[in-house]
This record gives C-alpha cells, structure tokens and sequence, in this order.
C-alpha cells in the first residue's frame, strides 16, 4: 500500500493528519503490528515534531513533502517490527523519558516493578543517613535514574560492559537532574568497587539461550542478545552477580533483582544458598502489573 498522496500546488500535499494517520495505522495492522493506531500516531508526531495534542486538535493540517517521507521511513521500520522506541530513540520509564541506544536494553513497565521495590524497602529502613545504590548492568540507565530522581539524598554506581551505553546513560542522568549523584562505571557485574552499597539492584539477562528466537520480533530481532540470554537455563548472571555480591553488598542491604516469569522461587533458592560469611535473611518479593511475581529481594544479614 503506498500512503503518498498527490502532491497539491505550491509543493504541499493533499493528504491531511486524519487521513494519513488512518491509512498508516491499516498498513501497520496488515504487517500484524500491536496497537497499530497508537504507534501511526507516534511516529507522526517523531516525523513531524508535535505533540498528540497537536495531531488530535489539527487533524486537516496538511503533511509537507519532507515530513511524509520522514514519516514513510518510520513506517517501514515499524512494518520490520522495529520497536518505536527503537525508531524514535526515546522511550518512556516511571514518568520519565530515556534516550536508548542499540547496545542497551529497552526498558519495559515491568521493571519499574524494581524501582517500587526499592522505593518500599527504603522507605522502610530506620536510618536518615544517605542510600547507597549499585546498579549492574545499567544500559540506559533507567533504574538507576528513577531511582536517584526519586530518593534525593541517595547516590549510586551504574556498571555497564558497554562503553558507548554508559554515554548514554550519563546523558540520562544529566537529563533529569541527577547526574552530580550518579558514577558509571564500565565493568562485568558486580566486581570490586571498592565499597559496599545499601542496594544492588539488577535487571539481568534471563531468557533461557534457545528460547529467545521465539521471543516477539520487536524482541528477537532488535534488543541486544547480550542484554537478553541468560544461559541454557536464564539464570548464569544471577549465579554471576551472587558469585561477587559479597564484595558490593553492605551487612543490612537488600539486593533486588527482576526475575523472568515462573523464575522466582529458582532466584529465591540462590538467595537462600550461604555463600562464605554472606548470609541473606529476608526474603520478599513483589509481583509486577499482570500479577507475575517479576521481583525478589534479599537482605543481607548485618552478621552472621
């Protein structure tokens, strides 16, 4: 289906916002994509610099030549299955919006599961002194900031094996304020900082190797493999982060971790493992918006 329309006098066209957002939205519905009039509507205002309340009020504003090729690129992308955010290079978590990158993972609402949790447990702790806060394998760092933005007096260390997505990350932090409280580091897990943190948070890698191609294609194809395999069985950086935690985990911290659906009592069993002079105590965990138990938590005991 091809939308461009006929081009009007003086170099403009005859198709108007209205009409062009209903005809992207069938062409993306016929390429079985989700939600195919939310992302037309996305990618109009990408393409054309407005606001939805732009497009909603002005539906008879005319699409310039420029604009609908921009527009007719995007739409292709989108018809691959390349996620919007992917296209757009901005996505949104906890009310804020990240700038992404290819190497990085795209943050989903699920994971602001992890951002709650830690939220609750530290509105929880007895001590006034500042929190401490270590994010393993930050990406966009979208964790880390919501979190900083959120705890003003907190701190923290994202760590990255990527040197161009930390950049990325930096550049988040800068955006919302928070980048005088935020260090990125670029190293494997949780190796030797050379201090212990009130929280290690982490959003790991734990998609099972051989069952990512049957992951949705906005998935499969387009988030960084490193960013998604876990392993023959989707938990090898959590054995990882856990092998290295005693050196990042202060006595008395929680270490929270988003766990893939149905992982949950695997990832709680690793906690419950003694691991040298580390012991962890409680254990909670906290279910995400469908009701899948997507974190757990332990807490490392103050001594053993």
């Amino acid at each position: 289906m091809n939308s461009r329309p006929h081009s009007a006098p003086g170099g403009g066209t005859l198709e108007n916002l209205g009409q062009l957002t209903r005809a992207l939205a069938a062409r993306l519905r016929a390429h079985d994509v989700p939600s195919p009039g939310l992302d037309a509507r996305l990618l109009i205002c990408h393409a054309c610099g407005l606001t939805h309340e732009e497009v909603a009020a002005n539906p008879g504003r005319m699409i310039g030549d420029a604009e609908l090729e921009r527009i007719n690129l995007a739409v292709q992308r989108r018809c691959a299955r390349e996620p919007v955010s992917r296209i757009t290079g901005e996505r949104e978590f906890w009310g804020l919006g990240f700038t992404i990158g290819p190497a990085s993972l795209d943050p989903r609402a699920d994971t602001e599961t992890l951002v709650q949790a830690v939220l609750e447990l530290a509105g929880e702790g007895a001590s006034d002194a500042p929190l401490t806060i270590l994010d393993l394998g930050t990406g966009s760092g979208c964790v880390l900031v919501a979190l900083l933005h959120e705890l003003s007096m907190a701190t923290g260390i994202g760590v990255d094996a990527d040197p161009a997505t930390l950049q990325i990350a930096r550049a988040n932090a800068r955006r919302h304020g928070v980048g005088a409280r935020a260090r990125f580091v670029c190293a494997s897990w949780a190796g030797p900082l050379g201090r212990k943190f009130d929280f290690v948070v982490a959003n790991p890698p734990y998609i099972p190797s051989g069952e990512i191609a049957a992951l949705e294609p906005e998935v499969a194809r387009y988030d960084p493999r490193a960013a998604l395999d876990g392993g023959e069985d989707g938990l090898a950086a959590y054995r990882a982060i856990l092998a290295g935690i005693d050196q990042v985990l202060a006595p008395g911290g929680w270490a929270v971790f988003e766990a893939g659906a149905g992982q949950h009592e695997t990832v709680s069993a690793m906690f419950a493992e003694p691991r040298g002079g580390l012991v962890f105590g409680e254990i909670r965990k906290w279910t995400d918006l469908s009701r899948v138990i997507r974190c757990v938590a332990g807490q490392r005991l103050r001594s053993v």
